[in-house]
This record gives C-alpha cells, sequence and structure tokens, in this order.
C-alpha cells in the first residue's frame, strides 16, 4: 500500500479505528483472514509513522523525538510507557483479560550515520555529529520499520484485550547499531542491565528485521544461529620512531602491522575449520604516521571479527593475539589486542522455532516462508533472546519482480524499503504473537 504523509491519527479518528478492528477468537491459533485484517486496518497509519520517522532519523541514544512519538501512541492505547531505560529506550506492557503466558516483543529505533540521496518526497535531510565527525543520518537499515510495525502490533492487539490471553510488552530499543562511544553499555545489553525485564519476565521475546535480500511478502528463518556475533577489535602495535632513510634504526611498526594483517588471513584459511562454521576476520582501518620520511612508532589496525560459536570466537581470538604478539617480538616491537563484544550471535530456540514456523506460514503462505542461510550481520536482539528464548525472522522488503540479488542491501545509502513489507511484518508478528498466547 502507498499510505499518505499525513502524521498520526487525531484521538476521535484513533478511537474509530481501534473500534473498526476485527477481534480475533481465542482458538488455539488465530485465523490467519482476521489477522490479515487487522493488519491492513492498521497499514495507513504504520505507513505514516514510518514515513514520520523516516524524515527524522537519530542516532542510537540519541533518539529522543522518535521515542516521544512512540510513548504518545503508546498512552492513545491507553498503556503506561516506561521511558528512559538505557537513555531513550521505551517499554510497555500490555494486559490481556484473561490468563496467559507473557512475551515480549522487540523493535529497534536507531538510525545510521549515512547520507540520504535525494529522491523520496520524506527523504531524511538530518546531520549529526558522531565520533567527532560531522555525517548525515538515514534509516538505511530499516529501523524505521520496525518502529512502525510494533506500534501497528500494539495497536491491533490493544483493540481487543478483553479477549487477550496473557501480557504482552512492546520493547523499543535504542542504539542497536552501537554505542556513541566505543566499548560503552548500550542497547539490548543496557536495557537488561537496567531492569528491563526484572518484574517482567516474558517466557519468549520475538523481533524481526526488514531485510533487501528477500522480495515482499517472503519470509525468512532459522532455527539455531542466525545471526552472527560482532566483535570490534583493536591492534595497536609499537614499534621506534626513526627516519625514513634509516630503517635499521628503529623498528617499524608499518611493517609489524602489514605482516599480521596478512597472517591473519591465514589463519582463519589454514588454522579454522570454515567448513564447519563461517569466521571473517576484517580490518576496516590502518592508521599510523604523519609524514612521507618518518617511520612511526606506532601503528594501529581496527576491524570486525564475525562468529557463530562462542568456542570458535574464543579460539580466533587467542589465535591472533598469539599471532600479532609473535609477529611484533619477531621484529622487536610490541602488539597489544583489544576485543570488544558488540553482540553475541543471535541463535533461535529450537522449541520455539518449531512452535512459531506454523505462524509464519499461516500468515505468509507456506510457500513464501523458507530457511535462511547463516548471515554475518549481527544484532543485539541476542542479548534478549540470550536471556530468555528468542525468535528472530526475515521480512523481505524488496520490491516485487526485482531481484534481491541486486539490490542495495541494508545499511547502503541507497537501501530502499517497499512499503508492502510493513504490512506483512505486522501481520506475521501480530500472528506469531497471537497464535503464541492462545497457547501451543
Amino acid at each position: 500500500m502507498s499510505g499518505s504523509d499525513r502524521l498520526p491519527l487525531s484521538l476521535s479518528a484513533w478511537a474509530l479505528c481501534l473500534a473498526a478492528l476485527p477481534s480475533i477468537g481465542a482458538a488455539q491459533t488465530a485465523d490467519p483472514a482476521q489477522t490479515a485484517q487487522a493488519a491492513q486496518r492498521v497499514q495507513p497509519q504504520v505507513v505514516a509513522w514510518r514515513r514520520d520517522i523516516h524524515q527524522h532519523p537519530e542516532l542510537g541514544q540519541h533518539e529522543v523525538r522518535t521515542a516521544k512519538l512512540i510513548a504518545d501512541q503508546l498512552r492513545k492505547l491507553g498503556l503506561q510507557p516506561r521511558t528512559g531505560i538505557a537513555h531513550t529506550g521505551v517499554t510497555a506492557v500490555l494486559k490481556g483479560g484473561k490468563p496467559g503466558p507473557k512475551i515480549a516483543i522487540r523493535a529497534d529505533m536507531d538510525a545510521l550515520p549515512v547520507t540520504e540521496p535525494a529522491g523520496l518526497p520524506f527523504a531524511s535531510k538530518v546531520t549529526a555529529d558522531y565520533r567527532g565527525q560531522p555525517v548525515g543520518v538515514m534509516h538505511a537499515c530499516g529501523h524505521d520499520a520496525h518502529v512502525a510495525i510494533l506500534l501497528g502490533v500494539a495497536t491491533a492487539l490493544a483493540a481487543q484485550k478483553d479477549q487477550l490471553p496473557g501480557e504482552v510488552m512492546f520493547v523499543f530499543q535504542p542504539a542497536e547499531e552501537g554505542p556513541p562511544t566505543p566499548g560503552e553499555s548500550f542497547g539490548a545489553k543496557l536495557m537488561l542491565e537496567q531492569g528491563v525485564f526484572k518484574d517482567f519476565k516474558p517466557e519468549a521475546v520475538f523481533g524481526l528485521h526488514v531485510w533487501a535480500g528477500l522480495n515482499v511478502g517472503q519470509v525468512g528463518y532459522r532455527s539455531g544461529p542466525m545471526l552472527a556475533s560482532a566483535d570490534e577489535w583493536s591492534l595497536t602495535v609499537r614499534g621506534k620512531q626513526t627516519h625514513g632513510s634509516r630503517p635499521w634504526d628503529g623498528v617499524d611498526p608499518i611493517t609489524v602491522g602489514a605482516q599480521i594483517l596478512l597472517a591473519s588471513q591465514s589463519l582463519i584459511a589454514r588454522q579454522i575449520n570454515i567448513a564447519a562454521t563461517p569466521v571473517v576476520l576484517t580490518a576496516g582501518q590502518f592508521n599510523s604516521g604523519v609524514r612521507f620520511n618518518i617511520i612511526p612508532d606506532e601503528a594501529k589496525l581496527v576491524g570486525t571479527l564475525r562468529t557463530f560459536d562462542p568456542a570458535v570466537r574464543e579460539d580466533v581470538i587467542a589465535r591472533l593475539r598469539r599471532t600479532a604478539q609473535d609477529y611484533a617480538h619477531a621484529a622487536g616491537a610490541s602488539a597489544e589486542l583489544q576485543v570488544v563484544n558488540n553482540a553475541p550471535a543471535t541463535i533461535n530456540d529450537a522449541a520455539l522455532t518449531r512452535r512459531v514456523l506454523p505462524s509464519l506460514q499461516r500468515a505468509a503462505g507456506e510457500s513464501n516462508v523458507g530457511e535462511s542461510g547463516l548471515v554475518t550481520v549481527a544484532e543485539d536482539f541476542s542479548q534478549f533472546a540470550n536471556t530468555v528464548p528468542g525468535f528472530y525472522f526475515f521480512v523481505g522488503s524488496t520490491a516485487k519482480g526485482s531481484d534481491p540479488a541486486k539490490a542495495p542491501i541494508n545499511h547502503s545509502p541507497n537501501f530502499v524499503l517497499d512499503e508492502g513489507a510493513l504490512e506483512v511484518g505486522t501481520q506475521t508478528m501480530l500472528q506469531v504473537a497471537l497464535d503464541y498466547l492462545h497457547g501451543p
């Protein structure tokens, strides 16, 4: 659906919208036709929310406007949102009229330091400061869609709360893309540290991600490991500064750093069984020196490590540290490796996956639901899923008829969300929640 550019509905129109939503019966599973109707009825508002948030993106831990929009909408549903968790996070609990299980549904809120090209009538023109650099700000990963979808799910569930068994916590999480300052506690981890599940302990947590690698209408899932862990590593090589014309008088950290970098790729290719589990070790920065004819006393490499198995992760880190230190020692230099885990691997609970898969198939059609391969991007939804059983799935966002293999991927400035994904996301998450609440 194309939706509209208008901002959120007035209170009177809002009440009419809620009253028009169908009540989905308390069967063992919710009727997919009625779930689809509920998703369709909230779709115009979901589109409006998404466009509004897209036009006003905010970086992690700065989602002030977004958090206010969310809290205001939750209050209109009769909920009592809790704000300021992990700086800007928002939660609210919907209590059904019947006894039943407790679940949580999560959406991330933050945008990326990416400049959006002109084209969309609601394109972002926002700029900000990111780690000391002026940047454009864009929802290049689809978190604007996640917020809008979860607000749509909350709206549909609130419309039938008297018939609803159990309780649902809606979790709007800041800073999924990482903290403003490296090494800080952030996002899902910080929300947990500040007690988001202390008084409300769900027995399952659910999340989704719009995904350019699938067409609209398609849904991807996987039991067990799905998304990689993300480590940010920093390697400092210290040598001895000297004149560039007399390298023998010093210790060249640039040469040592280059040797370590090449050796790290041999490490992955020759020491790790990548047939059993994929591993990616990438350097994204190599900084050293200030002048063409001075060998500096220090070089610094910064990169990322992606793994799917915690034991493999520890092994790779140990091997990288040993390799760096051995190369440095051979040259008379020193090497110090620091590793910060930004997100563990996202691992879908096997029993929960078996229970939820029929819900996805009912909502999207069995032929449209497929098993995804391992994906080396990371998601800190894993922090929640390491606390209680979790299930995470992909919702296709590339227009039907377009080749998703050629579509700009999430995080690209050219990433474009087909808004048909909003209805699919709302319907599938609503079906998952209702089926779980009404029992296996």
